[in-house]
């Protein structure tokens, strides 16, 4: 019996979200063998089913040293604006790795209420 593949997607991401609560779970129990086990079978089960992984999870993973990320706890959130490119920087406090999340949606909407002001004017 086949499925299709939006159950198959379906699965895959209710999977992930199980995976990863329970990698964060195993973080907080001081488990980090597990913990990184749970996080690459999320990652190998997304790349599998050809699902992107969820945005909620995936800003959540140091892609480096493979750990969940607590903000707070073991990890830096920063917002840095730069004239070119503001973005939020969160550091890694394990490897010391940085995860830049561009603010595009913001800098479009101040480009626009400049724009506004500009016509009032």
């Amino acid at each position: 019996m086949g499925y299709s593949k939006r159950r198959i997607k379906k699965i895959a991401l209710e999977r992930i979200d199980i995976l990863m609560n329970l990698a964060e779970e195993a973080y907080r129990k001081g488990e980090l063998d597990r913990m990184r086990r749970y996080i690459e079978l999320s990652r190998r089960i997304a790349m599998k089913a050809r699902v992107s992984f969820p945005k909620k999870w995936k800003r959540r993973i140091c892609k480096k040293c493979l750990t969940v990320l607590i903000y707070g706890e073991n990890c830096k959130v920063r917002t840095v604006s730069d004239k070119n490119c503001p973005h939020v920087a969160i550091k890694c406090l394990n490897c010391g790795n940085v995860i830049k999340i561009p603010m595009v949606r913001e800098k479009k909407l101040k480009r626009k209420l400049k724009r506004m002001k500009k016509e009032d004017k």
